[in-house]
């Protein structure tokens, strides 16, 4: 059975009364524990290969509220996905990593791809929309957008420095984790993360 917010943190507040602790008042996602997270240890001991890379926070991230351009010539905000666990990729058609990494995440979206979970690419910077299509026809990438942060403002906003970077995004909508540089996302390890930060039911 899913609790509600509110009852979690209500349960979570008479825990703290119980325990004769200090409680400061939850003001924004960003600081509540996420679903999956509650036991890091046990996430942490899931990490093997290039998903040692993968840095958890020790408090979720806000995500800024900034647009970027859909590959259906519309507009979106990260937000837009809450309610399911995300991981973005930022990513450019001149990044030769970017380029060994995408089929991996292709991989996760062709597998694991739902109501709860879904891989976001974000082409950050100049980034010609023929060139984009053809860099994913190349690779063989048939399952990702092709969105595109132009003026690069939600990366810098994120904090995204180089390319690539994949973030993971609570169905809350905060940052939990993110990993610089490419990696095996298709691998037993990530999905294992993945899934272990799912929501429940």
């Amino acid at each position: 059975m899913r609790l509600s917010k509110s009852t979690v943190l209500y349960m979570a507040i008479a825990a703290c009364a119980i325990a004769g602790v200090g409680w400061v008042a939850l003001q924004d996602p960003a600081q509540v524990v996420p679903a999956g997270l509650e036991n890091r240890a046990e996430i942490e001991a899931l990490q093997t290969g290039d998903m040692r890379k993968l840095q958890f926070h020790a408090t979720p991230k806000s995500v800024p509220d900034i647009a970027f351009d859909t590959a259906d010539g519309g507009t979106a905000t990260l937000a837009d996905y809450r309610g399911k666990l995300v991981v973005v990729n930022f990513w450019a058609t001149w990044c030769a990593p970017c380029r060994k990494e995408m089929p991996m995440l292709d991989a996760l979206q062709d597998q694991m791809g739902g109501d709860t979970f879904e891989v976001v690419t974000i082409a950050t910077g100049r980034n010609a929309p023929p060139a984009m299509k053809a860099f994913f026809e190349e690779i063989g990438v048939k399952h990702l957008p092709l969105h595109k942060d132009d003026n690069s403002a939600l990366a810098r906003a994120m904090g995204v420095l180089g390319l690539p970077v994949t973030l993971i995004l609570s169905p809350e909508g905060v940052e939990l984790a993110r990993l610089t540089g490419d990696a095996d996302w298709s691998s037993d390890s990530a999905k294992a993360i993945l899934q272990a930060l799912m929501p429940a039911g």
